[in-house]
């Protein structure tokens, strides 16, 4: 008898089980409770305009490659893309840029006309990451099933190599002694809502994925990628239902045997779930049977910042802009206090701004362009009423952009459209609207993180932001490869093409000296080894 799998949310996560799925022989169906594919990467479509509604910048792009592979499809050849180069223009509020290059000499120059101690130091920190990040790879596609694999020997092995006793900021300052230059490397960990100066050192991966393996704008942006990853879907078989909100899961004790949405009843052996972690649980499943999960348990995470957004049509182009540009406040460290510990908001917010059109003019009406403002802000919390705030802080926001030379804004829109974190809770379905899901604190990682293979269940897998690896494209797709792993392997079903083929290997032309350098310093570590958990 034909095996039923469903798949609740057409996010990037679902969408790519979907695919790794759809070969087995399994009848595979989606549920999306809203009208279009992609969830936090769809699209906003209005007046001609289009605008991501969530992620724009598209990094390391083998894993998906690698999921189109096991399809015979070349991900390139059906998802145009642009390598960016400048892959983007930082400007810091207490003084100097930095126009950041994929070209490793060109990149020096720009460290060193604010810092030319640290320009030096560039090659190192590429070097010992590319190393970091070969010896990590098996950790990120691995499933963690609970504490006793923190001390499997690959793990203790890799302890010093990680430093896990190290914040982001302070694993950069053994490279980059300004700190403006060190938060050229570490802005990035807000692809996963935390601050450099909490997040682990692990995720100095991050800045290096950037510059070994370049940022990519994908025409029609990102949303086309999850529009055409759902086009493959289809193609192979794949079933995927819109305007389908889950009204209810039925269970045989632990084990679900069914979801009911508005077009009726849809029986699952399997089930899989791709919806936001903290919504999905208290929505859909019964407190009952999640113990360890329960709404209390939840409430107590730490969870990540959230997003004000503009999604702004504007009357002719910025041609002097980049495709993404990065203001860091004069006081980085007190926004980000104000976000993650006061819950206020600050006067002198951080922002990032999207120039698309400069790249893709397919964005908007011919003679137009769009401009996506993004400020990130606290999540749900009592101290904001966005309901008061919400014009006063979008009239602050546009004031904002003077800071990067952009001083006539206001008189050039002509379309516009406002998200709150309010809006991403309501409308989105985001647990506190923290639109990166649970934190990626050392108590949230691996198997402190919701497990793939969910425990709490029979035959549910979790994929997404809010379970291993944990927040941002390429480890969401990483999330499905692991995900549907677990479920073909638990259904006596082939798996191997779910196995990643791609090595995050050193690159051709590195001098060995230099590789057996980085392995050496990496080899050191400045405190002692302590027992985790």
């Amino acid at each position: 008898m034909l095996k039923n799998v469903v798949i609740i949310g057409a996010g990037p996560g679902g969408l790519a089980t979907a695919i790794l799925l759809s070969k087995t022989g399994l009848n595979v169906k989606v549920l999306e409770k809203q009208g279009k594919v992609g969830g936090r990467t769809s699209s906003i479509e209005s007046g001609g305009f289009k605008f991501d509604i969530g992620p724009t910048f598209f990094l390391f792009p083998q894993v998906l490659k690698s999921i189109y592979a096991a399809l015979g499809r070349d991900l390139f050849k059906e998802i145009p893309m642009v390598r960016l180069d400048p892959q983007y223009h930082l400007v810091f509020g207490g003084g100097g840029e930095i126009l950041a290059r994929p070209d490793v000499p060109a990149m020096e120059k720009a460290i060193a006309r604010i810092s030319p101690g640290d320009a030096k130091n560039f090659v190192r920190f590429l070097t010992e990451n590319r190393v970091k990040l070969n010896q990590f790879k098996s950790t990120l596609e691995t499933p963690f099933h609970g504490w006793r694999d923190l001390f499997k020997l690959q793990m203790l092995k890799l302890l010093p190599l990680l430093r896990p006793w190290k914040s982001l900021d302070s694993e950069l300052a053994r490279y980059f002694s300004d700190p403006r230059v060190r938060l050229a490397f570490s802005f990035q960990s807000k692809y996963l809502g935390m601050s450099p100066f909490n997040c682990p050192s692990l995720f100095s991966i991050l800045s290096f994925l950037e510059y070994e393996h370049g940022v990519y704008h994908p025409i029609g942006g990102c949303s086309a990628v999850s529009e055409g990853m759902a086009n493959l879907a289809r193609e192979a078989g794949v079933e995927i239902l819109l305007d389908q909100e889950v009204d209810g899961i039925e269970f045989q004790g632990r084990k679900p045997i069914a979801v009911n949405t508005r077009s009726g009843r849809h029986p699952c052996d399997k089930l899989v779930i791709n919806a936001d972690f903290g919504r999905a649980m208290e929505r859909l499943i019964p407190e009952k049977i999640r113990p360890a999960w329960t709404n209390k348990k939840i409430e107590g995470k730490r969870f990540s910042c959230s997003t004000f957004m503009l999604y702004l049509g504007i009357e002719g182009r910025y041609d002097n802009l980049q495709h993404h540009t990065i203001y860091m406040s004069r006081d980085y460290q007190g926004n980000l206090k104000d976000i993650e510990k006061n819950h206020v908001l600050s006067e002198d917010p951080s922002f990032y701004i999207q120039n698309a059109c400069i790249t893709d003019p397919t964005l908007a009406p011919s003679g137009r362009s769009t401009l996506y403002v993004l400020v990130p802000v606290t999540h749900m919390h009592p101290n904001v009423n966005w309901e008061k705030e919400k014009v006063r802080y979008r009239n602050l926001a546009i004031r904002q952009l003077a800071k990067i030379g952009l001083h006539d804004v206001e008189k050039r829109i002509c379309h516009e459209q406002i998200t709150t974190p309010m809006d991403w809770q309501n409308n989105m379905e985001i647990y506190k609207g923290a639109t990166f899901n649970l934190a990626h604190n050392l108590g949230q990682m691996l198997h402190f993180r919701p497990r793939n293979r969910f425990a709490e269940l029979d035959g549910v897998y979790l994929v997404g932001g809010g379970t291993h690896p944990g927040s941002g494209l390429p480890v969401i797709y990483e999330s499905a490869r692991i995900s549907s792993r677990l479920l073909l392997e638990d259904m006596g079903l082939p798996f191997d093409h779910c196995i990643p083929p791609t090595e995050y290997t050193l690159e051709d032309g590195v001098p060995d000296l230099l590789v057996q350098g980085a392995k050496k310093n990496l080899a050191k570590h400045e405190a002692p080894l302590v027992p985790m958990g």
